[in-house]
């Protein structure tokens, strides 16, 4: 029997999607879709990913224990060189997690709100991984978003959709304007996958572009801006 959670589905608020390639994703996901999300910053891409899967896995009728997001802990890829454990080194790469949730559910009071994130970790619901700890794992039961994709190398990306096991999907994120990655032959991994999902019928890949940005004030326009002038680019 599965254990009673303290949050559930019924402790969402109610998150509607903005802009049409938003709808695009909520409709796709309520078919069972997997999602492969890139394009501009500030479009609402992991927001909307996580939204959607802690919906799903909240609930008492879910075949579905817990979200995955998976990222790299990019410069180095690896955080043996760090003080603390796997938790500790991996704690500051989960604070947007930590502040997106805050925005997705109602909560009594203040102090709820900041134990908002671990009682979700304690009960089994979010689990946080570094790339570097993928091998030998199989992801059962289990709805995967792998954040900041654009900085993974082929390599990476084939190992990653390799760990989706029974009763799991999963969800990439990323704008590849943004990549880490140095290496040309390692970019070109990055489209190299993008061809081989939209060639599969399980996958829904969608472009954000300009139009989709959600940031309000200066920061949308400095985005837009950004964008169009294509500064950032390496």
């Amino acid at each position: 029997m599965a254990q009673k959670k303290e949050i559930t589905n019924l402790d969402l608020t109610k998150v509607e999607p903005i802009t049409d390639n938003q709808k695009l994703v909520f409709n796709s996901y309520k078919k069972g879709d997997n999602q492969f999300l890139y394009g501009c910053a500030g479009t609402g891409k992991t927001f909307v990913s996580l939204y959607l899967a802690m919906n799903e896995v909240l609930r008492s009728d879910t075949p579905y224990d817990r979200v995955v997001m998976v990222r790299s802990l990019i410069p180095t890829r690896e955080i043996g060189f760090l003080p603390g454990d796997e938790e500790d080194k991996a704690a500051l790469y989960q604070v947007p997690y930590s502040n997106m949730v805050q925005y997705m559910f109602k909560q009594p009071n203040e102090q709820a709100f900041s134990m908002l994130y671990d009682k979700l970790k304690t009960q089994g619901s979010f689990y946080f991984l570094s790339t570097s700890f993928l091998r030998g794992l199989t992801f059962d039961n289990s709805i995967i978003i792998v954040d900041e994709c654009q900085n993974l190398n082929f390599h990476e990306l084939d190992t990653i959709v390799t760990r989706v096991g029974q009763d799991s999907k999963i969800m990439f994120c990323g704008d590849f304007m943004q990549t880490d990655l140095s290496k040309t032959s390692e970019r070109n991994g990055l489209f190299d996958f993008l061809r081989i999902l939209e060639e599969m019928k399980e996958f829904n890949c969608v472009e954000f572009n300009i139009g989709d940005i959600v940031r309000s004030g200066f920061v949308r326009n400095y985005l837009i801006q950004k964008t169009k002038l294509g500064i950032g680019i390496e």
